[in-house]
């Protein structure tokens, strides 16, 4: 398990059958972020998850962000307020299992992004390699839960 100093968790999710919202977080210098999310949606789709929309922040793009670039919007939700009331809504409209963010999350970012946007909220590298296709609903094999 994580600690609050910002490890990440290290059990794998497995998204098999789950509808999934992709989020991306990237520096105005990531001129390639649109190729990141599509490697990401290839490699959830590959994985048995349907992918229901995505979502890009980006910052640095205005002239205040930039001297920011490198840092999130915020140490508890990586993204600005208003993008995770964007994601939240986004999530609600599309009837998503799981909100998989390309960007590491710290536990404590998963720990308050699955509460606000009430579904879990996990990182792409805890997504596990070895997703089980023969489910076609999340909740028949516990798929959006680590693995034990």
């Amino acid at each position: 398990m994580g600690t609050e100093s910002g490890e990440r968790r290290t059990s794998p999710v497995r998204v098999a059958g789950a509808k999934v919202m992709v989020v991306g977080y990237f520096s105005a210098k990531e001129k390639n972020f649109v190729a990141l999310m599509d490697s990401a949606v290839a490699e959830l789709t590959s994985h048995g998850a349907r992918v229901v929309g995505r979502i890009v922040q980006r910052r640095g793009v205005s002239d205040g962000g930039v001297k920011k670039m490198a840092l999130p919007y915020s140490s508890r939700t990586l993204l600005s307020y208003g993008k995770v009331r964007e994601v939240a809504a986004a999530c609600e409209g599309a009837a998503a299992d799981v909100v998989v963010f390309v960007a590491a999350l710290t536990e404590r970012q998963q720990r308050v992004l699955t509460k606000t946007l009430g579904r879990p909220a996990v990182s792409l590298s805890e997504i596990s390699p070895l997703a089980d296709h023969s489910h076609s609903a999340p909740e028949a094999d516990r798929s959006l839960f680590p693995e034990q």
